[in-house]
């Protein structure tokens, strides 16, 4: 018996379903009679099926929209367009439709549908293409997956798979490995996507692919070097890399594997493929990479980089002042009124963005910076808010702090918070004197404030890379309670970056993608090339706002200057446009491919020269101007949220 007869619809309610859509016929036929003039029907086009209230969820606010299969001749075709009437949960401009709208994709470039039935909330379904990027999730507000799926049978080989009812593979015929992997999905797994492809047959006008994309983060060695302490080596710390490989099981995933399957690694699991480290040499331009032959050889970041210094020449006609020495106290008080006041927030957030701060002034400012404390608040109101949120914070610290034993035992999800951050706790900056050693009470005050965040914010809970947030956080404020406090402003500014739909995430990497399209096409071309427009190697950089990549006095630095929000709120993507423009010579002269580039991402850790990447990212910034803003989705962090209650919300499946 056939593959395909094993794992068919046909004794499947989903198939069955399609026995209830003649009315697919009905909607083709009078919607064909009330749109004569449309492009479909000059085309010769069909609609086998149309839903409406089909919506996608880029930012923390959903956009819903119309969904069709269109069958033109034999071909069976995707669309997807946001609403235009009042039934839209938000208001779209004309840019942004184009921005969202899925415009038609033909089922020969579909290679499967998974299909999610959460416990609670809707129905949704990812689409993945050939390439391995998959579409946002398409949420049916009012049903329709098994009609959907049931049409779809109707007019192409569509088969559930093997390994995971949950999937169906498109016009899947021999291939038995293929199916397999094309179905894998371990635990949790985050979905991947991408926005419309460029194929013309309905109403959008969007015309071009546009690619969103999240993924676990990638791997990499932690080193840190000592600060405010006695001299130390940068160490490997195999316990903490222990950590960071849940975080960043995306880096065991090979080229083939991600072609052919939807999902990516969030548990301790892991495939069993490995990468293949290819050198390659070019003789030709950068606008126009051509292969040559191969030379085996591993990527290695002592290498000299090509930088691109005739385009960062021009660039430099551009750039404002140069950076400047940090903000000392004599000069603070030059924004200060006799009471403490910031006379003007503004220029205060731009000299801090050329310059960062002195170290003995962060635990002043920080607070300013992350919205802790109101710039117009005097030295007594700040002491004020001290006290009062101080109190606060120890009445959210005793809620956990009062479960007892028994308690504990019948309280899932209060144990395995606890159980993940005591883990990760004694992984985090231990090579810094701050925090390194036994019984280091440091480490048990950032353990506290985790899990006292943890129950100020039950519903997003405590992820993995949080601690590597708040450490130095508290390393800069000292006090228990102002860390806190602190690391929840930041958090109301990042939080989108751990939840479960990766929404945040999402809006980043696609935002990222638009913009190295916009700054440097040839190296968006190549990555197009490459199948590398899911941009998973920047995960890592945009999830922890560069943590890893630099040492932790340069962290602090980066981290403030970020804070201000100058010239953008969104400057951090700018910085990963920087670095990648500024090895794009590389990069293309060496023809990584995902394996070697994500590889030699990992590798400049510690390599990239801190100054001379943001005086890159301000001068992309100018040279962008609203073109750039344009091509960030709204909502996109770390702006901040807006208040409705659900930027925070979770599906966890034990509580």
């Amino acid at each position: 018996m056939l593959e395909s007869e094993l794992h068919d619809l046909s004794d499947d309610a989903d198939y069955a379903a399609s026995q209830q859509q003649g009315s697919a016929s009905v909607m083709l036929r009078s919607d064909s009679t009330k749109q004569s003039s449309s492009p479909s029907e000059r085309d010769g086009a069909e609609i086998v099926f149309l839903k409406d209230n089909v919506a996608i969820h880029p930012t923390q606010t959903p956009i819903s929209g119309r969904l069709k299969l269109i069958k033109q001749g034999s071909s069976l075709f995707m669309t997807w367009i946001p609403s235009k009437g009042h039934n839209s949960e938000t208001w779209l401009s004309d840019k942004d439709r184009n921005l969202y709208t899925i415009r038609a994709v033909p089922f020969t470039d579909i290679r499967s549908i998974r299909r999610h039935n959460p416990a609670f909330g809707w129905q949704y379904i990812i689409v993945v293409q050939s390439s391995g990027l998959a579409h946002p999730p398409l949420y049916f507000y009012s049903g329709g997956v098994k009609e959907f799926l049931a049409t779809i049978k109707q007019h192409v080989l569509l088969v559930r798979s093997a390994e995971d009812a949950n999937v169906f593979l498109v016009n899947d015929f021999q291939n038995t490995l293929q199916r397999t992997l094309s179905s894998l999905e371990l635990p949790r797994a985050v979905p991947l996507a991408c926005g419309p492809s460029n194929t013309s047959i309905d109403e959008s006008t969007s015309n071009e692919n546009q690619e969103r994309a999240d993924s676990g983060v990638t791997n990499g060695i932690v080193s840190v070097s000592q600060f405010h302490g006695r001299p130390r080596h940068k160490v490997h710390d195999p316990a903490r890399d222990l950590s960071i490989q849940v975080l960043e099981k995306f880096s065991l995933v090979t080229r083939f594997a991600r072609e052919t399957t939807s999902q990516l690694f969030r548990e301790n699991q892991s495939n069993g493929f490995s990468a293949s480290e290819r050198r390659t040499q070019i003789e030709t331009n950068l606008d126009q990479p051509k292969k040559s032959s191969n030379v085996a050889g591993n990527i290695s970041d002592e290498s000299p980089a090509v930088l691109d210094s005739q385009e960062f020449d021009q660039l430099s006609l551009v750039w404002g002042k140069p950076r400047q020495p940090p903000l000392g106290s004599e000069e603070l008080i030059t924004f200060l009124d006799s009471e403490g006041r910031v006379t003007d927030s503004e220029a205060l957030r731009k000299r801090i963005f050329y310059g960062g701060l002195d170290h003995n002034l962060r635990n002043e400012v920080w607070g300013l910076l992350l919205g802790y404390y109101p710039y117009e608040s005097t030295y007594a109101e700040r002491e004020y808010l001290k006290s009062v949120k101080k109190s606060e914070y120890e009445t959210i610290k005793n809620q956990w702090q009062s479960i007892s034993s028994a308690q504990a035992k019948r309280f899932t999800k209060f144990r395995e918070r606890k159980g993940l951050i005591e883990k990760d706790v004694v992984r985090t900056d231990r090579s810094l004197t701050f925090y390194e050693g036994d019984d280091n009470p440091n480490v048990n005050v950032l353990r506290d404030i985790l899990l006292t965040y943890s129950f100020y914010n039950f519903d997003l809970g405590y992820c993995q890379g949080m601690s590597d947030l708040l450490s130095p956080i508290l390393f800069v404020m000292g006090d228990e309670s102002e860390a806190f406090w602190c690391f929840v402003a930041l958090m109301e500014r990042l939080g989108a970056n751990f939840n479960r739909d990766q929404n945040g995430m999402h809006s980043q990497l696609f935002a990222l993608s638009k913009l190295v399209e916009l700054l440097d096409s040839p190296l968006h071309n190549y990555f197009k090339q490459r199948d590398c427009l899911n941009y998973f190697f920047c995960f890592r950089w945009i999830l922890i706002q560069f943590k890893r990549e630099f040492e932790f006095k340069k962290t602090m630095r980066l981290w403030e200057v970020l804070w201000t929000h100058y010239p953008s709120e969104h400057l951090h993507l700018y910085v990963c446009v920087a670095v990648l423009k500024r090895y794009r010579g590389k990069i293309m002269g060496e023809e990584m491919d995902f394996d070697n580039l994500l590889k030699f991402i990992n590798e400049l850790s510690g390599h990239i020269d801190l100054d001379a990447t943001l005086r890159d990212a301000e001068a992309l910034c100018i040279c962008a101007g609203e073109n750039g803003a344009a091509r960030i989705p709204p909502g996109t962090p770390p702006s901040l949220p807006v208040d409705d209650g659900s930027f925070y919300v979770q599906q966890d499946e034990v509580l």
